[in-house]
């Protein structure tokens, strides 16, 4: 008995329980990339499935984001299965995947054996034997109580207590060549397809380098990120000291009623890292400008006015200046590709008017600024003037901040740039790791629910376009600032469950932002939620959920 599978809107007939992978095979040179899963009407398919109905199918590469994040999966674990393979079970305490770097995931490793470049590089050459014998990645369900056992006898502790506040009554379970592991999300059909990576040693750790999807068959040079590597280190220290290193950790304190404590803990660290800030401005020493970028939902406004106190703590008196109220006039605003207004250009700025008035600023005289009218698309002047003394300060806030082109006429000597993201320290387990962009779009996600009535399907849709403006105005700079502030709260998506979860739901299953709502549900599902009542009003978090005493 045959099947009809439409595929690029032409029928084709196969025998039923044909599996994707065969199919893919006859579809394959009509994509420039290696096909990895499988849309069946329009549902994401591993392509181990087998087709036993009449239905569409379309095709995911690597190149596509699904297909990437599958590949890196399936990356992690041929390195662990080659891992364990030469450093011996016994020998290995924890090897965790902790952060993303640039191309790269900087990864953890404790145990009897030292680790060394020699080391290393036998790992690597394990992992090219695998991929190599193109090995089948096989999965089997067995059930959460088993699930724990499992893990239990694998030492993988981080996932047994992960599988302890599951409520669903079965796991899936990956299995290469006798090596099992627990992944949240799909993995790729065998090893062979995972040709290109390499692992290097860095920081005490190594570093796994795969391409990105832009280009999935090129593993670029790193290139190191001290800066955000650091960040992310002291993050990391944060999460040990308060012994919460993974979603299982969280989900003890929410159920022991210990939350409070380890909010306001949360809440002091931030604090404390806000006043040091403030504490390096003043001894740096004439400083005038406070530039502070980052990207989408990190936080900024909140910071910049809980900054903007410490500033006064330590003797300044800080003026905000919003970047946004020097857009040029909408009609003059640059385009992108598709003919959409690109706001997020450095030339949807009127640079050369923002520059006279700082430098005017720093030069002493009295200056009117601005305040952009995002109803009329136009430039307002309200008798907002302004003139700094010796004891005044600037704190500007706008996404180019750290880009020395936005502020071309002032000196560096004169600048403090400050880089904020929210840079999630929390792992699900050890090998599955949250991703900083998940814990932003969810953030994003309900700030647009609460202050402009957007849906989660239209901040979904526009998230890949957010992503590109970000790669292309802010990411490039994040190393010149003089400081990195770490917005991302470990307790945070616990309570932001409660607002994500309804308007995620409210997605329709049948259009296609309902796989990336799908997505964010089931990682959600790995939390308890916990309510956001005795969360401070001057939180970061606030911004998001609403209540902030800043008013934002």
């Amino acid at each position: 008995m045959n099947v009809k599978v439409e595929i690029n809107n032409k029928i084709h007939e196969y025998p039923q329980n044909t599996t994707l992978l065969e199919i893919s095979r006859d579809f394959q040179k009509e994509f420039n990339h290696d096909i990895i899963l499988a849309f069946v009407n329009q549902k994401l398919r591993e392509l181990f499935k087998p087709v036993s109905e009449d239905c569409s199918v379309r095709f995911v590469t690597t190149a596509d984001d699904a297909g990437h994040k599958t590949y890196t999966r399936g990356m992690i674990l041929v390195m662990l299965k080659a891992f364990y393979a030469e450093f011996g079970s016994e020998n290995i305490d924890k090897v965790s995947v902790e952060y993303s770097i640039g191309n790269g995931l900087y990864c953890d490793y404790t145990g009897k054996i030292p680790l060394s470049m020699e080391r290393i590089n036998a790992v690597k050459e394990r992992m090219r034997k695998i991929i190599n014998k193109d090995l089948p990645f096989a999965k089997r369900s067995i059930g959460t109580d088993d699930a724990i056992e499992l893990f239990r006898h694998y030492h993988m502790f981080d996932k047994e207590k992960l599988f302890r506040y599951r409520r669903v009554s079965k796991a899936n379970i990956y299995n290469l060549d006798g090596f099992e592991d627990y992944y949240y999300g799909y993995m790729p059909p065998s090893s062979g397809m995972l040709k290109y990576f390499d692992l290097l040693d860095y920081e005490g750790g190594f570093l796994l380098l795969m391409p990105e999807n832009k280009t999935p068959t090129i593993v670029d040079p790193f290139i190191p990120q001290k800066k955000l590597f650091y960040t992310l280190k002291e993050s990391n220290q944060w999460a040990k000291m308060m012994n919460i290193e993974n979603v299982g950790a969280l989900n003890d304190i929410v159920a022991q009623g210990k939350m409070n404590d380890l909010i306001l803990v949360a809440e002091a660290l931030q604090e404390k890292k806000i006043s040091d800030i403030a504490e390096a401005i003043k001894m740096a020493g004439g400083k005038k400008f406070i530039m502070i970028a980052g990207p989408s939902s990190s936080g900024k406004t909140t910071f910049s006015h809980r900054l903007s106190i410490q500033l006064k703590a330590h003797g300044f008196k800080p003026h905000p200046v919003a970047v946004d109220n020097y857009f040029v006039d909408r009609e003059k605003t640059p385009k992108d590709e598709y003919g959409n207004y690109n706001f997020e250009s450095l030339h949807a700025i009127d640079l050369e008017q923002f520059n006279q008035d700082m430098a005017d600023l720093m030069n002493g005289k009295n200056v009117e600024i601005p305040n952009f009218n995002f109803i009329t698309g136009r430039r307002e002047y309200k008798g907002n003037y302004m003139t700094l003394g010796p004891d005044d300060i600037l704190v500007i806030e706008g996404i180019h901040g750290l880009n020395d082109a936005l502020s071309y006429s002032l000196p560096r000597e004169s600048k403090y740039k400050i880089y904020i993201s929210a840079l999630t320290q929390l792992n699900i387990d050890e090998h599955n790791r949250i991703p900083t962009t998940d814990g932003r779009l969810l953030r994003r996600m309900v700030r647009d629910a609460r202050t402009r009535g957007a849906s989660a399907k239209t901040t979904i849709s526009m998230w890949p376009s957010v992503r590109r403006g970000e790669e292309e105005n802010i990411f490039p700079f994040q190393e010149d600032a003089d400081i990195m502030f770490n917005s991302a709260l470990i307790y945070e998506l616990a309570v932001l469950k409660q607002y994500a979860e309804p308007i995620l739901f409210g997605i329709d299953r049948n259009c296609e932002e309902y796989v990336e709502a799908k997505r964010l549900l089931k990682f959600l599902d790995y939390f308890i939620g916990t309510p956001s009542e005795t969360v401070p009003q001057n939180s970061i978090l606030k911004e998001f959920v609403g209540g902030s005493c800043f008013h934002v």
